[in-house]
């Protein structure tokens, strides 16, 4: 019997339901693979700022780094937009994964060939996509210093080091060499110093990677390429900035941003998450889609604890969901055999792996 320690933090709007059909599955997955899983929740987000006045506890901090992994909901809310700046979710998010030193998310957009009809764009421009964007998370404009405004003018600054760089370029040659070999760093070099400097030392790196090919595009013309042909891409490498949007772009290939997990790691400890917000128009009605929240524990399982054969079992229990034609109420419409709650749908999931 193997023993991880999780640190679930389900945040708010459909965080909290969305997390509980993540620990249904995985506690299927331990039935079968002689795992044992400790979870100690832990808050952040706006719940955390209403029981504690800070988005973002210490007491969570301390949790997060005695744990193995964490596994995320979503945070925020119009509840608290009207907060200073610093007392908002995101801004609990944000000294989150600077604290735990996060630097790579890694954001998969891949096409299930049971919902290539899910998307905007035809078949033959989606079907078989698999791309993972590799973005650099905490650093980039949204860290820089200075910062700030005044009534009439406000201002951000877009900061990289070599270090920040070299580091990011590391895990994203690392994740193609066992991929496609194929890395397309993204940067605005034409008109942004600090993306001159991310295109040089990205391509210093890739001298230790000779069989992966490089290759560098404008994010203009990245962001055109992804609705254009998506397929040429294997693995995209871009800053904080570029990559958030670029990677919500990519999302939608997939049909419904309801679908897609992502891993935020570095030299700590691993935060697992959905990459959709926590959509608190629909909390508490049971209809949001948990498949995202569910792919993200089995992220977590190959990344963070090295279990293969139990993040296989689960994504192969996801497909299986999809091909019998199980569909939460965002999918309803393609192909849907029968329309599943929230809870309905993660049991379907844990089901099959159980089985």
């Amino acid at each position: 019997m193997r023993n991880y320690k999780i640190t679930l933090i389900k945040g708010d709007g459909i965080g909290p339901e969305i997390v509980d059909e993540a620990v249904k599955v995985l506690d299927a997955v331990a039935s079968c693979c002689e795992l044992h899983f400790e979870y100690d929740e832990a808050l952040m987000g706006g719940c955390a700022y209403d029981i504690t006045g800070d988005p973002l506890p210490q007491e969570t901090i301390t949790k997060a780094l005695q744990s193995d992994a964490v596994l995320f909901g979503a945070i925020g809310g119009e509840k608290w937009d009207t907060l200073p700046r610093e007392k908002r979710p995101e801004s609990g998010l944000l000294r989150f994964r600077k604290e735990l030193g996060v630097y790579a998310n890694l954001r998969p957009a891949v096409v299930y060939d049971e919902l290539v009809n899910a998307s905007s764009l035809k078949p033959e421009i989606i079907k078989g996509v698999d791309i993972m964007v590799v973005r650099e998370l905490i650093g980039g404009i949204y860290f820089g210093e200075p910062k700030g405004r005044t009534e009439d003018k406000g201002w951000n600054t877009m900061v990289y080091t070599r270090d920040e760089i070299v580091r990011i370029a590391h895990h994203a040659f690392q994740i193609a060499m066992k991929r496609d070999k194929r890395v397309c760093s993204v940067d605005k070099a034409n008109v942004l110093d600090v993306s001159q400097l991310w295109r040089d030392v990205v391509t210093e790196v890739s001298a230790q990677y000779p069989e992966v090919k490089l290759t560098h595009m404008y994010v203009d013309n990245a962001a055109m390429q992804l609705v254009l042909n998506p397929k040429q891409f294997d693995v995209i490498l871009t800053g904080n900035i570029f990559g958030d949007i670029l990677s919500d772009e990519a999302s939608m290939l997939c049909g419904s941003i309801g679908l897609l997990p992502s891993a935020s790691v570095g030299d700590k400890i691993g935060v697992y998450e959905p990459i959709h917000g926590s959509a608190p128009d629909i909390a508490g009605q049971g209809i949001a889609n948990p498949i995202a929240t569910i792919a993200s524990a089995s992220m977590m399982l190959r990344f963070a604890l090295g279990e293969i054969q139990a993040a296989d079992k689960i994504d192969n229990a996801i497909k299986k969901a999809l091909s019998e034609g199980y569909r939460t109420g965002d999918l309803a419409q393609f192909d849907a055999k029968e329309v599943c709650s929230t809870s309905e749908m993660g049991s379907i999931i844990a089901n099959y792996i159980e089985r």
